[in-house]
């Protein structure tokens, strides 16, 4: 197998492993969280990027034409013309 080969597809096995994290992870820190929160625990203590950390490792998964539709919508949604 050639060197170029194999970088695609350790890229889409690391893209498809960081989805799979990212899924993963939102499932289970968005769970814990709001059983927490509807349990009646304190929250307090958990760090805010705690429920954006599997975000991004979503995004890093995404293909490129899909991480730039993100970008663009994510312009759109917060910069003002």
């Amino acid at each position: 197998m050639r060197f170029d080969k194999k970088m695609v597809w350790l890229e889409k096995a690391t893209r498809n492993l960081m989805l799979l994290v990212g899924v993963f992870g939102v499932l289970v820190i968005y769970f814990g969280f709001f059983y927490l929160l509807f349990s009646g625990r304190n929250t307090a203590a958990l760090p805010w990027y705690l429920l954006l950390s599997p975000w991004v490792c979503i995004f890093y998964g995404l293909p490129s034409e899909k991480k730039i539709e993100v970008i663009e919508w994510f312009r759109k949604k917060f910069v003002k013309k």
